[in-house]
């Protein structure tokens, strides 16, 4: 099964990021990494392009998004075999950065059931 785990920025202002933090988070994912769980990972740049689409012809749409008031600011795709371990990948995240809101969604598809 396999789970996408995003991290929302909602504007919260953080902290410093430490080093003893980018050594937890990096000895975190190094683990996820070895175990065969992590599949990819990564930030997201705030600046998106929008596309809406109407019987099948899409177009990009001029921001800014006043009704926008967080976006997804990083990504896991992760493999387990339960969404229960997943949960349990997420909780080890959270624990080492803190505060944060975020969500997992199961991925459908190739490779993903």
């Amino acid at each position: 099964m396999r789970f996408l785990m995003m991290t929302v920025d909602d504007g919260t202002p953080q902290g410093p990021v430490d080093d003893e933090l980018q050594a937890r988070m990096g000895a975190f994912i190094a683990e996820m990494s070895r175990s065969g769980a992590l599949l990819a990972t990564g930030g997201l740049d705030p600046r998106a392009t929008h596309i809406v689409a109407k019987d099948g012809k899409a177009e990009i749409v001029d921001g800014p998004f006043s009704e926008s008031k967080e976006f997804v600011a990083g990504f896991a795709l992760v493999e387990t075999r339960s969404e229960e371990e997943a949960i349990e990948l997420c909780r080890g995240f959270w624990a080492i950065v803190g505060s944060g809101r975020g969500t997992i969604q199961r991925v459908y598809g190739p490779d993903g059931d």
